[in-house]
C-alpha cells in the first residue's frame, strides 16, 4: 500500500509537470525564435505533448483506488482530449500570437491514442489486495 502512495505522489507530480509545460509552450509567443522549416513540425510536437499527457495522467490515475487500466486509460485520454480543445479555444480567443487550429486538436488526438495503445499493450494489470 505505500508503495501505491508513493508512485501516486511522483506520477501526479510527473503529470502536473508536463501539464504546465505544455500549457507553457502552447500559450508563449514563439515570434521572436527562429522558425522550422520542416514540414508539419508543429503537428509534431502537439502529438508529442498529448503522448506523454495521456501517458502521465494514465499512470496516476492507474493508482487512484487501483483503478483498473481501461478505466484510467480511458479518464486520462478523456483529460487529454478536452484539455487539448480548451488550450485551442484560449489560443484562439486569449493570445494576440497565437490561432487555434483544428488540425492541433487532430495531432492531439493522434497523441493520446498511440499513448492509450502503448499503455495499454505495455501496462500490466493491477493486483487486486486479496491476490
Amino acid at each position: 500500500m505505500r508503495n501505491s502512495l508513493a508512485h501516486k505522489r511522483k506520477f501526479l507530480w510527473a503529470a502536473l509537470c508536463w501539464t504546465a509545460l505544455v500549457t507553457y509552450f502552447c500559450l508563449v509567443n514563439f515570434n521572436d525564435l527562429p522558425t522550422v522549416s520542416a514540414k508539419n513540425f508543429d503537428k509534431i510536437g502537439h502529438l508529442t505533448f498529448h503522448f506523454g499527457l495521456t501517458a502521465l495522467w494514465f499512470l496516476y490515475f492507474r493508482f487512484q483506488k487501483r483503478n483498473e487500466n481501461r478505466k484510467a486509460l480511458l479518464i486520462s485520454f478523456g483529460f487529454s482530449f478536452v484539455y487539448g480543445v480548451l488550450l485551442e479555444i484560449v489560443q484562439a480567443n486569449f493570445t494576440d500570437t497565437r490561432s487555434g487550429d483544428i488540425a492541433d486538436v487532430a495531432a492531439n488526438t493522434v497523441g493520446g491514442l498511440i499513448a492509450v495503445l502503448a499503455c495499454s499493450v505495455l501496462a500490466k494489470p493491477m493486483k487486486t489486495q486479496t491476490e
